[in-house]
């Protein structure tokens, strides 16, 4: 019991020793500037402003190759970079612009759909770039009938 109250006694005077000390004198100014001309920057990011963020591609027949652009906006106060767009299968295949896109200027990008799958699909493309979010999501949909002949064609109309 004795060595605790020394023990703690110990803790205490080290504790209160070590807060006599300015703390004001230990920042470094030149920190202090840095730091606040990171934030300025920070907030100087793209913005991606699109058109419309999904598709509707209405009634497709299977395997008929469809495409649509997203049309979008850079309404950010720095170049937008697109570093990568993928999608959710490889039915779909995102083609996003390669060079940044300036402040107030306009970008494409085109995506194409093999017409795969059956009934209604959804498929979403996401797109990772330089934006606050870091990640945009766009979707296309379709409803997909068999192909004339095809093995569900066969099978007639579903009831």
């Amino acid at each position: 019991m004795k060595r605790l109250f020394i023990a703690l006694g110990l803790t205490a005077a080290l504790v209160l020793s070590s807060c006599k000390e300015n703390a004001s004198s230990k920042v470094n100014t030149e920190n202090v500037e840095v730091a606040a001309e990171r934030d300025l920057q920070a907030k100087n990011l793209p913005v991606m402003n699109f058109e419309k963020t999904e598709h509707d591609f209405g009634t497709i027949t299977q395997g008929a190759p469809q495409e649509t652009i997203f049309n979008f906006t850079n309404t950010g106060s720095a170049p937008l970079i697109i570093t990568n767009a993928t999608s959710s299968c490889g039915c779909t295949v995102p083609n996003p612009p390669k060079d940044p896109i300036a402040p107030g200027e306009t970008g494409e990008l085109l995506v194409k759909f093999n017409g795969s799958g059956q009934n209604q699909v959804t498929k979403t493309i996401t797109v990772t770039a330089n934006t606050e979010k870091g990640q945009e999501i766009l979707r296309i949909k379709a409803f997909v009938n068999p192909k004339e002949g095809g093995p569900s064609a066969a099978l007639g109309p579903v009831k």
